[in-house]
């Protein structure tokens, strides 16, 4: 497949959303045989992502800080803090479904307009959810988290994790949760309950995204070992006796 070619834009050049003075540019999967779900795991495998039902990947003029990051689902460890997570959480139900519930609507709203004021996804709208996280490329899976019934209330959805399913893997696009429930962690929580996820459907992979190391909101993806980076067109292993040792020699 990666010997045949295929057509591509390019962005224009605007300001970087993730680094102050930096430009972002960004490489644009046009080509109308690439809106397919095999296509689309293709691109993902080349540090692609998706909003909505575009496919892009950064290409910027003068950075290389967006690097794609893939946790390997089987070999995955998790670390003490993690192992924290599960426990802490494990009284929380987990409902799946197939397709983008009108019903997760207000619970979107709340997390951008409460956790995003400065984003430009602030003031959140319904088309705008629409827009963002339905998609026609694959199949997709929504990870529901439920806050189990107690005396005063029924059960509550507070967090979802929009995933999609790959040929090698599953994609992490979004997660969003009660504003409420914000000290549970349960973005972290996600990312292991999507693990879990690879590890029953036996998918090798859990592509987290882009990696920058040096915006608070977007470095926390390097955390799950072993994981692989996209870095100059090869996947680089991550393990984490690699990375302690990188600190240790700086």
């Amino acid at each position: 497949m990666n010997e045949i070619s295929y057509k591509l834009g390019i962005s224009k050049i605007f300001p970087c959303n993730y680094l102050p003075d930096k430009e972002e540019r960004l490489l644009i999967a046009v080509d109308e045989r690439l809106a397919n779900s095999e296509s689309y795991a293709w691109l993902m495998t080349q540090g692609f992502r998706r909003s909505g039902e575009q496919s892009y990947r950064p290409h910027c003029p003068q950075c290389n800080a967006c690097q794609s990051i893939r946790v390997l689902s089987k070999e995955f460890s998790p670390s003490k803090s993690q192992r924290r997570s599960k426990k802490r959480n494990n009284h929380f139900i987990i409902k799946q479904s197939s397709q983008l519930k009108d019903s997760y609507y207000p619970l979107f709203e709340a997390y951008i307009n409460t956790f995003h004021q400065e984003g430009s996804m602030y003031p959140a709208s319904f088309e705008q959810y629409q827009g963002f996280l339905s998609c026609n490329l694959t199949q997709q899976l929504f990870i529901e988290t439920w806050a189990p019934a107690n005396e005063q209330e029924q059960e509550k959805l507070v967090c979802v994790a929009v995933t999609d399913v790959l040929s090698n893997g599953l994609s992490a696009v979004y997660t969003f949760y009660h504003p409420e429930y914000k000290a549970h962690g349960l973005g972290v929580f996600s990312i292991l309950t999507q693990l879990n996820f690879c590890q029953q459907m036996s998918l090798p992979y859990l592509y987290l995204g882009y990696q920058i190391d040096d915006c608070q909101k977007m470095n926390y993806k390097d955390r799950y070992f072993p994981f692989e980076r996209f870095i100059n067109s090869q996947w680089q292993l991550n393990s984490k006796a690699v990375v302690n040792n990188a600190k240790i020699t700086k």
